[in-house]
C-alpha cells in the first residue's frame, strides 16, 4: 500500500510526523482528501480537524487547527498551522468558555476591526467545538 508522509506543525511544536494512507481537511475553498501521489498544492487552510488515518495500523489522527497553510507533494503534507491542538488534548468546557467570550466581543465591538476580530475568534472556537464533538463521537465517548 502506497503511504504519504504527514507534518503537522505548529509555532510551538510538532504535533505529528508519520506516515498515513489519507488525510482530511478544511480547505479554504472546502473540505480536501489527500492520499499518496496527490497532485502538488499549496493552499490556504481554515479552522477545523484535520484528520489522518495512519498506514501503521488505520487507526485515525485528530488534530484542531485554527487556520494555517497546506503544502502538498506527491509523497510528503506539510500542515503549518497557526495553532494546532491533539483530538485528546481538546477541552470542549475551555472551547465552549471561549466562544461565549468572543459572542460577547462581538456584541460589545464599536469599531469595524473589533467586529473582525471577535468574528475570527468566533470561527475559530465554533470550529473547535465541531472539532471536539466529531472527536468524540469518532472515540466513542
Amino acid at each position: 500500500m502506497a503511504t504519504i508522509h504527514v507534518d503537522v506543525v505548529s509555532a510551538e511544536e510538532q504535533i505529528f510526523s508519520g506516515e498515513a494512507s489519507f488525510v482530511a481537511l478544511p480547505g479554504e475553498n472546502g473540505e480536501l482528501g489527500i492520499m499518496p501521489r496527490h497532485t502538488p498544492l499549496i493552499t490556504r487552510i481554515k479552522p477545523g480537524a484535520v484528520r489522518i488515518k495512519r498506514a501503521s495500523d488505520g487507526a485515525e489522527e485528530f488534530v484542531f487547527v485554527a487556520g494555517g497553510i497546506l503544502e502538498v507533494q506527491p509523497d510528503r503534507v506539510t500542515v503549518l498551522a497557526d495553532t494546532a491542538i491533539r483530538g485528546k488534548d481538546l477541552d470542549e468546557a475551555k472551547a465552549a468558555e471561549a466562544k461565549k467570550a468572543a459572542e460577547a466581543k462581538l456584541s460589545n465591538a464599536k469599531t469595524d476591526f473589533d467586529v473582525a476580530k471577535a468574528q475570527s475568534e468566533l470561527a475559530v472556537f465554533a470550529a473547535q467545538l465541531s472539532a471536539i464533538r466529531r472527536f468524540r463521537d469518532q472515540a466513542g465517548h
